[in-house]
């Protein structure tokens, strides 16, 4: 019998610990692991180090991109799970591109929360609390019949146990 593979989106806003989430996810499953930040191009790694936000044609050709690493996994039946923002349906819309049986992980959280996280980091390029109202602006949460929807409250141990057991009860 052929184990069963999945192609994983975990999303939320920056702050919410889509990377760290989605690397104990991959580590867990024992599979690949893309942060999509570091796919993004050094023109909008530029504009967010400087406290610019994103438009939808700022993240076209990144989301694109992330759409192929998910339709490449697909047509391998190989395991992925890639942390991306994925703010609006129709940024999730084009990742599905890449697989439709995508299963998503939403972090969800409340600005305050958000905040202090953001205000820990010293090594990422986001920055400014402009940039975070700007995506909680932009952010159009999926519904429970789109994504699991994990409270980041939970320690990160949690919510990885949270998304295989709702992964599982598909």
């Amino acid at each position: 019998m052929k184990a069963a593979t999945y192609r994983i989106l975990v999303m939320g806003v920056s702050g919410s610990g889509k990377s760290h989430v989605g690397r104990l996810l991959a580590r867990r499953l024992g599979v690949d692991f893309i942060d999509g930040d570091d796919h993004h191009s050094p023109a909008s790694v530029d504009k967010m180090a400087n406290g610019i936000p994103l438009d939808d044609a700022d993240r076209g050709e990144w989301l694109e991109t992330l759409a192929g690493f998910f339709a490449d996994y697909r047509r391998r039946e190989a395991s992925v799970v890639i942390a991306c923002s994925a703010l609006k349906r129709r940024y999730r819309d084009t990742l599905r591109g890449g697989d439709d049986g995508l299963a998503i992980l939403f972090l969800e959280g409340d600005r305050e929360r958000l905040r202090q996280r953001l205000g820990g980091r010293k090594e990422h390029f986001f920055r400014g609390d402009a940039m975070l109202d700007s995506q909680l602006g932009d952010l159009e949460p999926p519904g429970r019949d789109e994504a699991v929807v994990v409270d980041i409250n939970q320690p990160p141990e949690q919510i990885v146990d949270a998304f295989l057991l709702a992964l599982k009860e598909r």
